[in-house]
């Protein structure tokens, strides 16, 4: 379970640095009037990963 575990964090900790990332990028490129797109897509990337690694941690919760 410890290894199911630090998989886990992990995968938290990369959702996160894809937010942060994709934030950071739409407030730069916003003030520069460049296309915000690629902050876009990062932060809808990001969204999905928390929304399905909590659906996979709670069906193994549920399971044990």
């Amino acid at each position: 379970m410890d290894g199911l575990f630090g998989l886990f964090v992990i995968y938290c900790l990369t959702a996160i640095v894809l937010f942060v990332v994709g934030l950071i990028q739409i407030i730069i490129k916003s003030s520069r009037n460049e296309p915000v797109k690629p902050g876009l897509k990062l932060l809808i990337i990001s969204v999905i990963m928390v929304v399905i690694g909590f659906g996979a941690c709670a069906v193994l919760l549920a399971n044990s």
